[in-house]
């Protein structure tokens, strides 16, 4: 089969014919429908060298997919070939007590293991089939479109974690901030208006985004640069906002967290742009927690799921067939892509 592959690092992937994966005792191999790119890609094309992770090269991308049970290895019971599901992306040892409470995203044993998942070190899912290590990674998926529901394996996943470990803040009357209204920041204003009683203010330098803010529920809009701290504490009638969630977590951007942020706030940090916030006793609001986050819990992601087959959540997906992967990719990189792009194989 044909498959997405990135054969080294600071490159791009390519196309390579590589042999139909069969699953051995306990794997289970889906045929993708869907596979989102993820900017979190680019980042390991162009970003990464020869031991910065547990894992190195070869391997096919795509660590955003759902597609349905194409075939079933020895042993595997509760799944049926034909079903639907979606792939949940983060593969940690099974055992250590983080993974037995589901939070494989956080597994104690992660650097000892290498891939951190398919896309991620073993392959993913930019290629027609996928084989996934254990049944537990797939949930169920119902009637959605397993394009519709890739990117909720971590565009979804990931900030429905970063506001859910928030929710008792935002009780009435409080202000939440979302900082990057792209593929992510799309689906966190969607939790914050369907999870929480909170104004939901949304910030982006670009006017298509605020205007995808809009669409998706944010009560109001503020466009990024030398006045948004001032036009976000008026919205918050001086008080500062409860919770800022940073899709961006560039230096501007964690600034900007920090400035309009209100004591005993929560800020997250989920952008990987890699910037810095200087901490010092008066740079900062009293009490402002700041934490980063990765991915979300495996029952986590059956709440997404769920969400989205009650038509709370959705994923503004563009779809591309595999051989335009690359275009998906560039366009991402550029900053014209807006909501989240699906290659479809």
């Amino acid at each position: 089969m044909r498959a997405l592959r990135l054969t080294g690092w600071k490159q791009l992937p390519e196309f390579v014919d590589v042999p139909e994966p069969e699953p051995g005792p306990g794997e289970v191999v889906v045929r993708i429908g869907g596979a989102g790119a993820c900017h979190s890609d680019l980042h390991l094309m162009e970003e990464f060298d020869t031991g910065m992770l547990p894992f190195d090269p070869p391997f096919t991308v795509g660590h955003e997919n759902a597609g349905w049970v194409e075939a079933l290895g020895a042993g595997v019971g509760g799944l049926e070939v034909g079903q639907a599901v979606a792939v949940y992306g983060p593969w940690g040892c099974g055992q250590c007590r983080r993974c037995r409470l589901g939070m494989e995203n956080y597994c104690e044993n992660q650097p000892a293991r290498g891939a951190m998942g398919g896309g991620l070190g073993a392959d993913g899912g930019m290629a027609p089939f996928m084989k996934v290590p254990h049944a537990r990674f797939l949930v169920p998926i119902g009637d959605l479109d397993p394009v519709d529901a890739a990117p909720l394996t971590d565009a979804g996943l990931t900030p429905y974690h970063a506001v859910k470990r928030s929710l008792d803040q935002l009780v009435p009357g409080t202000n939440a901030v979302v900082i990057g209204v792209g593929g992510l920041g799309h689906m966190g204003v969607q939790f914050l208006r369907h999870l929480s009683a909170a104004t939901v203010i949304a910030v982006d330098q670009r006017n298509e985004a605020l205007t995808l803010a809009e669409k998706v529920g944010a009560h109001h809009l503020v466009l990024a640069g030398p006045d948004a701290t001032t036009q976000v504490r008026e919205l918050t009638r001086g008080k500062g906002a409860d919770l800022i969630i940073d899709f961006v977590g560039s230096d501007s951007t964690l600034a900007l967290g920090a400035s309009v942020g209100r004591p005993l706030g929560h800020m997250t940090v989920v952008g990987l742009a890699g910037g810095t916030l200087p901490i010092s006793f008066f740079r900062v609001p009293y009490e402002l927690s700041v934490a980063t986050t990765y991915w979300g819990t495996l029952p986590e992601l059956m709440e997404v799921i769920e969400l989205a087959k009650a038509g709370h959540v959705a994923s503004h997906a563009h779809r591309y067939p595999i051989d335009q992967a690359l275009d998906a990719y560039r366009e991402m990189r550029e900053g014209r892509l807006e909501g989240r792009a699906v290659i479809v194989p």
